[in-house]
């Protein structure tokens, strides 16, 4: 027993087994190995000042890890519980500038369009809420509720007052059913669309090839020789793309598309192919409907509702083909790049698996009626 303190340690079999792993332990933090170096010299009949000079630490750091072991024994090696830091901003005051995050700018007064940090810091100082706070301090509060004002999305307001009867037809078409019932096995459904004005460039120099540690590069000065447009009709059951480069759209470009699909098995013989498309130009209202029904009497167009091009499956596939196909190049190029890319494609995709379906839509619809209940005429189940 040291003669300097008044506390004994006496350690169990278990107790010195647990210690001397913590103190071989090298992964463990160094105050767990030291404290448990502490008891260990000290069950020893070490005196403090010797643990003290033997660890280089300081006697009063032994006498408290001593005292709280002969007290609590292994319990007391823990740390403590405690408050932290003081709170330099009161809640009142982060919430306050949490609130004025998700409010514009010129509700206070601020001739801007959306808040960063730095202008919320300084607002909050100006209104009074506090004296000064670190634009840091404000991020960190913004991020405990990943609030960025600084980040938007656009969106606009369906203005079809249809808007949920005519998506919802398009979605049972992706379900293969149609008025209720289901789709036969010749049955088709075909999702179609124009990408317009596709232009036509050719580099002033040519461009470098990727190496080890370095990205592709492209020459700036380019040429311009017109524009083009791709036309495209996407089997979404079959997975199976269909296109055409015209030198523009219209109806005649988008007949065209038309007769080259429907004059191709399984579609020549199908019992019914159902068409999906926008209101573009190309093939707006009942007069396309008719034109095409006329024209073949087992194709039906069904029209999406204005502003739902986001429902047009046709869409992905011409996101993939503006990642991966469109460059640099001339007309000639730029159609034959694209009719290997529909070859290529045809071999490898599989339908996509769309999950967005009529309950969706109308939970959509609900809360988009929600928002425009003051002033405008709500979407029609």
């Amino acid at each position: 027993m040291s003669r300097s303190s008044p506390f004994m340690i006496v350690l169990s079999d278990a107790d010195r087994a647990e210690l001397r792993r913590r103190a071989r332990c090298y992964s463990a933090p160094h105050a767990e190995v030291v404290r448990a170096k502490i008891v260990l010299l000290a069950a020893g009949g070490l005196e403090n000042t010797v643990i003290a000079e033997r660890l280089g630490v300081h006697a009063g750091l032994v006498s408290r890890w001593r005292k709280r072991f002969a007290e609590e024994g292994m319990d007391g090696l823990a740390d403590r519980k405690r408050s932290g830091r003081p709170r330099v901003f009161p809640a009142a005051v982060v919430a306050e500038v949490k609130a004025m995050a998700c409010e514009p700018p010129e509700d206070r007064g601020v001739p801007q369009s959306r808040w960063s940090a730095a202008d919320l810091a300084a607002q909050a100082a100006a209104e009074g809420l506090v004296e000064s706070v670190a634009r840091a301090t404000v991020a960190r509060w913004l991020d405990a509720d990943a609030i960025r004002p600084w980040r938007y999305r656009s969106w606009i307001f369906p203005r079809d007052p249809r808007f949920e009867v005519k998506a919802a037809r398009v979605l049972d078409l992706y379900q293969r059913i149609w008025d209720g019932a289901e789709l036969g096995d010749d049955e088709y459904v075909i999702s179609t669309d124009e990408k317009s004005r596709l232009q036509i460039l050719s580099r002033c120099h040519p461009g470098l090839p990727p190496a080890p540690g370095r990205p592709g590069k492209v020459e700036f000065e380019y040429e311009r020789h017109g524009t083009v447009a791709y036309l495209a009709a996407y089997d979404v059951h079959r997975a199976r793309l269909m296109g055409r480069v015209e030198p523009t759209t219209g109806i005649a470009p988008f007949s065209a598309l038309v007769n080259q699909v429907m004059t191709a098995e399984p579609y020549a013989s199908a019992r019914r192919v159902f068409w999906i498309a926008d209101n573009g130009s190309s093939h707006r209202g009942q007069a396309s409907i008719d034109r095409m029904a006329a024209a073949w009497p087992n194709a039906v167009l069904v029209h999406l509702p204005v502003h739902a091009s986001w429902l047009n499956q046709v869409e992905v596939v011409f996101s993939v083909i503006q990642r991966k196909v469109i460059d640099i190049g001339d007309a000639a190029a730029l159609a034959a790049r694209l009719t290997r890319f529909e070859a290529r494609y045809n071999t490898t995709a599989r339908p996509f698996d769309w999950k967005f379906t009529r309950a969706g839509l109308h939970d959509l619809c609900r809360r988009i009626d929600a928002r425009r209940r003051h002033g405008s005429v709500s979407l029609a189940a």
